[in-house]
């Protein structure tokens, strides 16, 4: 699996939710580089394990689908008996 990677933007985002959440759940400060940092550890340490899961909900999402689709087509079908065969 290739590295996590954020964009600027979408990482300074994640950067000030972590600062915001030690803060005001921790009562501790924290910067803005040890919070980048944290960041750089837990994408590396457990993003493997959201980045799966989110692919196992995609997978249950598009098999449902997929069964959805398998009844419509179903029920789409006509019924062969009763026509006649030839011209």
């Amino acid at each position: 699996m290739k590295k996590i990677e954020f964009s600027k933007e979408a990482k300074a985002i994640i950067v000030s939710s972590i600062r915001r959440y030690f803060e005001t759940e921790l009562d501790q400060p924290i910067g803005a580089l040890p919070a980048e940092f944290l960041l750089d550890f837990f994408a590396e340490e457990i993003g493997a394990h959201y980045y799966n899961q989110g692919l196992r909900d995609a997978h249950a999402a598009l098999l449902r689908k997929m069964e959805d689709l398998a009844e419509d087509i179903y029920l789409m079908e006509r019924d062969e008996k009763n026509k006649s065969v030839g011209p």
